[in-house]
Formats: C-alpha cells, structure tokens, sequence
C-alpha cells in the first residue's frame, strides 16, 4: 500500500474546510498525516474552538504561520519539509473529495514510474454559474490523460497545465527537483510541472479522481486574478515564453459562445464577453507590470502581500 499524505495551506477556513477534513478521514487509501500551514491562528480557533474538532481528526499536523510569512511556493515547501512519506498530496481548503476513492484513484497513475505528478479533475458546486461550469468542464474533462515534454509543440501550455488545488506528487522526485520556486505571485504548481516536463517525466490527469470546487469571481475578481497570471508569466520567461495562451482563452470564449446558444441562454454571451475582457485586460497589464506605478500593481493584485 503506498503511504501518503495530504499537505492544506489555509486561510480564513469555512465550514466546507471541515467537510474536506471529514472526507479525507474516509478515503478508501488511508492518509498518513495531514499536514495544515494555516494563515493567522485567530481565524483557524475561531472555527474550531468550543468543537471536538481535535478529537475527530487525530492525524492533524498544524503549523501556524502570519500572512507576511505566507508564499504560494515557500509555505507549501515548508509543508513538504514536515512529511516523510514518499507520496504527497497537495490541496487547497475549499476542495471537497467527491468521494471516497480521490486518493486512491489520484495515486494510481504512479504505477509508470516516470509519472511525477497527477492532478484531480475540479467539478462545480452546486451554486457554480452557468459559464463557470463550462469553464470547468473545458479545463477539466471527463477523459484522463498523460502529458510529457513531446506534447509541448502540440499542447502548448496545456502541456503542463495542472493544479494544486488537488495535486499528488512523487516526493523524490519532487526533492531531486528542489521543489516548488520561492517566492511566487501564483503559478507555482505549473512553474514546477514544466520543469517536471524538461526533466523527463510526465504529468498524468486522473479524471476520475474528483474534488468539487470552483469559484464564482467577478468581473473586478477575473481581472485581479488574471493580473497576478500575467505577473508570473512576466516572471518567469523561461517557463512560458513561446506558448500562447491567449488561443487558449480565445478558444474558450468561442466554445462557451457556442454552449451558451445550444442551450438556449444567449442573453449570458454580455456576461461571457465582460467576464472575458477583464481576464484579458487583467492579464495583459500583469505582462507589463514592470511598466507600471507601484501603487496601480497593488490595486490590481490579488495576492497584495507578494510586493512587501
């Protein structure tokens, strides 16, 4: 049986964290530890205190951190550097296992043993919106895959496209890699996965390991989101320069357009192209950001503690 365990940055935690918590105790592949870095203690007691919150999750390693210490790529490192197990699993808070076979179903495609790294499929919540749904459905299909470095000219980006929204991770190879880069804005999963990719191994898509998560952002929300992309794009030349993720997007907004008409709600295309002119607006001044006053890259950022 391979031995793993899960790895959780959290922040700010709600009540679907403690649902993602119980659905981890039941998996069908015991987990070893779950490992949690959480983001300013006061929000993590506030959840938990006056509960049998300790008592019902006896496999809880919990570190607590303050918001300046917090990195997308470092706190995560930091959470690796507490497990020994020769397999990880990264996660997000707000993912809930669909069921009970997610880490069993995610840990399988390491039977190839050139496989570094396996990604869940991201299903919508029941209050997902119409083209978010799609978004989701486009970005994570209902046929797994196996991406490595020959896709990268048909591919492109998609090539290494993976998530650590629900991610497994082949620790020795995750150590020989050194890891996730430190101080990232976002992107720190992808940055890994291409390098994944030029080192010879390859990224599998388990689509039948399945978490439920998305996110209804705002048009103010895409363009802060796709704002901070764009920097990591900006920051990273040597990752993504050559691939064009613009035909990606524009591929997107055609095949949404086309969904939106064949089930009969035309009117949503105006939320469609809003929505989609922020990402790209967002996006587009991330390039650029370098060109940019400080105070206007702080209002655009989502992650504002990366530029103290």
């Amino acid at each position: 049986m391979l031995e793993v365990d899960v790895i959780i940055p959290v922040y700010r935690p709600s009540r679907k964290f403690l649902e993602l918590l119980d659905m981890l105790e039941l998996q069908s592949l015991p987990i070893g530890k779950i490992i949690l870095i959480n983001t300013e203690k006061k929000y993590f007691d506030q959840l938990t205190e006056g509960t049998n919150f300790w008592e019902k999750h006896k496999k809880l390693v919990v570190k607590h951190i303050t918001k300046e210490e917090f990195d997308h790529g470092g706190t995560r490192n930091f959470g690796v550097s507490l497990s020994k197990a020769p397999y990880f699993i990264m996660m997000t808070d707000d993912a809930v296992p669909a069921d009970e076979q997610l880490v069993e179903r995610l840990l399988a495609p390491f039977e190839d043993e050139k496989v570094g790294m396996a990604y869940a499929r991201q299903m919508p919540t029941e209050e997902c919106g119409v083209i978010e749904r799609y978004t989701r459905s486009f970005n994570y299909p209902d046929t797994s895959c196996l991406k490595s470095d020959e896709d990268l000219k048909n591919m492109g980006i998609k090539a290494f496209f993976a998530s650590n929204v629900c991610a497994a991770y082949r620790r020795d190879v995750f150590d020989r890699l050194k890891g996730f880069t430190d101080h990232t804005i976002f992107n720190e999963d992808m940055i890994y996965a291409r390098g994944l990719l030029n080192a010879g191994y390859r990224i599998a898509y388990a689509a039948d390991a399945k978490v439920v998560h998305s996110h209804n952002y705002s048009g103010k929300e895409q363009l802060k989101r796709n704002f901070d992309l764009g920097v990591s794009h900006a920051d990273y030349p040597e990752i993504f320069s050559g691939l064009s993720t613009e035909s990606e997007g524009i591929r997107l907004v055609k095949k949404t357009c086309a969904y939106l008409f064949s089930i009969g709600k035309p009117w949503l295309v105006i939320k469609l192209i809003w929505q989609s002119g922020c990402k790209y607006l967002g996006y587009f001044l991330g390039k650029r950001y370098k060109n940019l006053p400080r105070n206007l890259i702080k209002n655009l950022s989502m992650n504002k503690g990366y530029w103290k």
